[in-house]
């Protein structure tokens, strides 16, 4: 009986340490959020534009992984719908028309002459690409500006202007004829 309530205890006492064990883990290595929506806001374009639908990249993010199409983000186009439907092991759709088009990148140009300084443009921008000061000329940092053009409706003096990124020497690339949807699109030069 004796050797019983040994084995008893002693299976107790193993217990209790396991899961004592197992409950300091918990708490140690806690996983903060879904380690899947970070993958998708990682493949976004951090444009939080909101053509989604969305307030910003990481609310589209965590939509898709509950479940939303992964076909509504026009400035990621269909690069960033491949990457998304690779990652997530997803078929390839079309970009939804109603969100948007695809089309060059964008960035944002205050003509700062004409700029009076109201601020509206530094408060709409969520990337705060936008610098100034109440009642001074405005001007936008490229570098960190994303082209969402949330900026221009709330500028009372239409100072704003959208501008192309036209490809430099730097960073053009030719197209990959495989990821090309029509041969019509690879560029060919004629020789007479």
């Amino acid at each position: 009986m004796l050797e019983l309530l040994i084995a008893t205890l002693t299976l107790v006492g193993f217990a209790f340490i396991c899961g004592s064990l197992l409950g300091f883990a918990s708490i140690k290595f806690k996983v903060e959020g879904n380690p899947i929506v970070d993958q998708i806001n990682e493949v976004l374009p951090q444009t939080q534009c909101g053509q989604c639908g969305y307030p910003g990249c990481k609310p589209y993010a965590e939509a898709i992984a509950e479940g939303e199409a992964i076909n509504r983000c026009p400035p990621g186009g269909e690069a960033g719908i491949k990457a998304l439907a690779e990652l997530l092991d997803m078929e390839v759709v079309e970009l939804d028309e109603s969100c948007g088009e695809e089309s060059l990148p964008t960035v944002v140009v205050i003509r700062e002459d004409e700029c009076i300084g109201c601020t509206k443009c530094i408060q709409a921008c969520p990337v705060d690409a936008i610098t100034g000061a109440a009642k001074m000329m405005h001007t936008v940092i490229e570098s960190e500006c994303t082209g969402c053009d949330l900026c221009i409706p709330p500028c009372p003096v239409d100072c704003i202007d959208i501008v192309e990124i036209q490809p430099t020497i730097d960073d053009w690339h030719w197209p990959n004829p495989a990821q090309l949807n029509k041969p019509s699109q690879i560029p060919v030069k004629v020789i007479s």
